[in-house]
């Protein structure tokens, strides 16, 4: 389905031009070239996209600059395209790390969000980014593989320990995922930043027996990555 989107929008593009959602530009791409390039500057050298946390991460770009723009505007101004580049960016980077060749039976599950919100904004952010990531990669996508059951409060308003107390209990199994996979699972989201979502999820899954090989995410903060660093 994605695939056959992107060739309609393709063709689309040879006749038609729209505007870039991060300059205005006109552009006959997601992007405009110059923005493209300015996200790109964001990403981070090879040597720090894996982090050896308690739960492995492997993460796209800083979350700073024109990144945290698009990332704003995909989840806050109503601009679903941009999860074709972003997720397309994380899955080559991937492949070109080397670890997708240990990986190949995984699936990956993102990080829903509360379904009132999700009727709201008309989409999650984190499952267009998995769906675009797939297609690229070649790993199989599990949408529903964990729902999320608490409207908890947005996680950048509270400090680390509210941030804990806030996912306490947020998710459960999803349809997806009740006849249990012999796969491991990757779970996927937008941000990462304290971990404390990804934990709370982790905790979901392996509580049903599930194995939580890694976290796949498009932008970590400046802070988060020193701190994983040292």
């Amino acid at each position: 389905m994605l695939q056959l989107k992107r060739t309609f929008q393709g063709m689309l593009s040879l006749f038609l031009e729209g505007t870039c959602p991060l300059c205005q530009r006109s552009t006959a791409q997601v992007l405009c070239q110059d923005c493209q390039c300015q996200v790109q500057r964001c990403q981070l050298p090879k040597e720090e996209r894996s982090l050896q946390q308690s739960c492995p991460v492997f993460a796209w770009g800083v979350y700073s600059g024109l990144l945290k723009r698009m990332l704003s505007a995909l989840k806050y101004e109503n601009q679903p395209q941009l999860s074709e580049p972003l997720g397309q960016w994380l899955a080559e980077s991937w492949l070109q790390s080397g670890k997708s060749v240990m990986s190949a039976a995984s699936i990956v599950v993102p990080i829903p969000m509360y379904e009132g919100k999700k009727r709201e904004r008309g989409y999650d952010q984190a499952e267009l980014l998995a769906e675009s990531f797939c297609a690229a990669s070649g790993l199989r996508l599990r949408s529903q593989g964990l729902e999320r059951i608490e409207n908890t409060t947005a996680q950048f308003q509270l400090s680390p320990e509210e941030r804990e107390q806030n996912l306490a209990g947020a998710f459960q199994l999803g349809r997806a995922l009740q006849r249990q996979p012999s796969q491991s699972v990757f779970l996927l989201d937008d941000i990462y930043t304290t971990g404390a979502t990804i934990r709370s999820a982790t905790q979901t899954l392996q509580h049903h027996g599930i194995q939580v090989s890694g976290v796949l995410t498009i932008a970590m903060p400046k802070m988060t990555l020193q701190t994983a660093l040292t």
